[in-house]
């Protein structure tokens, strides 16, 4: 059996209850995603009982009958939390192979996009692109988790929402071969440099979930074309800054920024701690008129509570909904989408054929 070190301390309860709500969010059905954990005995490796084999062997059956997007959701969650062992790699590969062949049957265009920075790469699935009349762009990206391909749903709606849509994903998430470090909002620029003649790029509204909501945050600081940003549990300041809080977070949590970061998890704490938005950050965001559309689980395990209201007593717009739920809101997604595609296509009022 091979299992890597960097998740040593995640057990096959924690990483279940995790991964419900992971594959409830993307449209599984909770008696499929419960029935597939019952199967599950080892959280890593190799045999028929351990995590990666009991997830993709279910989505390969459904692969084989031609039910593709179903497949696909099935290969995210088996690559969960994210690809560190055989299995998993195995996963992550047909989950973007399964989507790449569901995109060409869609009768929206969805292109893939592939960005070259600092010698790594990093793919988006575009849609709705149009060097005649580009239009306004919605970027969007989500977490440590979250690959891009999670978002096909949304693809199909680039024309009915009147927008161009990009989706990609996190540094070390999925095919993102970037490191997850300071530098690494520099991403987004480098992906609105290359859809440039494509879309609308002047002013671009990113729905950006968890951690990359605070990434969409830091770019918006030093790139003027992030022009607001609608996000879910994002991380402002005290959960980089807290020990109380650090030391209650899933291990699942810790193992997913040790992966992303290639960072020892005992360096973790030390390296995120520069990472707080700081007073002076907020006042600029507030300045700069970049509204934060800001969804807050009031049973968050992962965020703190009190980062959007840390965004409002620094003055910086926005609209906020609370929900008693956990990280993600799972349990109001239709309530939690409304909000973030509501506040993000505000961002177009005005623009041709924008925001319907």
């Amino acid at each position: 059996m091979t299992v890597s070190r960097v998740h040593d301390g995640v057990g096959v309860e924690e990483l279940s209850e995790l991964a419900l709500l992971h594959a409830l969010a993307q449209g599984i059905d909770e008696p499929t995603a419960r029935e597939l954990l019952t199967r599950v005995r080892r959280p890593w490796g190799e045999g028929s009982d351990a995590w990666g084999p009991v997830w993709t062997a279910a989505a390969d059956r459904l692969a084989g009958l031609g039910r593709l997007l179903e497949a696909c959701r099935l290969y995210a969650v088996a690559r969960f939390p994210f690809p560190g062992d055989e299995p998993r790699r195995v996963a992550q590969r047909r989950c973007v192979e399964s989507f790449d062949r569901w995109r060409h049957a869609q009768p929206t265009p969805i292109d893939r996009l592939t960005v070259s920075l600092d010698g790594e790469r990093f793919v988006a699935w575009t849609a709705g692109l149009d060097p005649v009349r580009p239009r306004p762009l919605l970027l969007v990206l989500g977490g440590i988790v979250s690959v891009k391909e999670q978002w096909a749903p949304l693809l199909t709606q680039a024309d009915a929402l009147g927008v161009a849509l990009a989706v990609t994903e996190l540094p070390g998430v999925g095919e993102n071969t970037l490191r997850y470090d300071a530098a690494a909002p520099r991403m987004l620029s480098a992906l609105l440099d290359a859809l440039l003649g494509l879309a609308d790029v002047r002013r671009v509204a990113a729905v950006a979930l968890s951690f990359g909501g605070h990434l969409a945050m830091r770019c918006a600081l030093e790139d003027p074309r992030i022009a607001s940003v609608a996000t879910v549990g994002a991380p402002v300041r005290r959960f980089f800054t807290d020990a109380a809080w650090w030391s209650t977070l899933p291990a699942t949590t810790r193992a997913c920024l040790a992966h992303t970061m290639r960072t020892p998890p005992t360096e973790l704490r030390e390296r995120l701690r520069d990472w707080a938005l700081t007073d002076g950050e907020l006042a600029r965001l507030a300045e700069q008129r970049v509204p934060v559309h800001y969804v807050a689980s009031l049973r968050d395990e992962i965020t703190p509570p009190g980062e959007a209201d840390l965004l409002r007593r620094a003055g910086v717009p926005g609209t906020d909904r609370a929900f008693d739920d956990v990280h993600g809101a799972p349990d109001h997604l239709d309530e939690t989408r409304l909000h973030l595609i509501g506040g993000a296509l505000a961002t177009f009022r005005g623009a041709p054929g924008a925001g319907r």
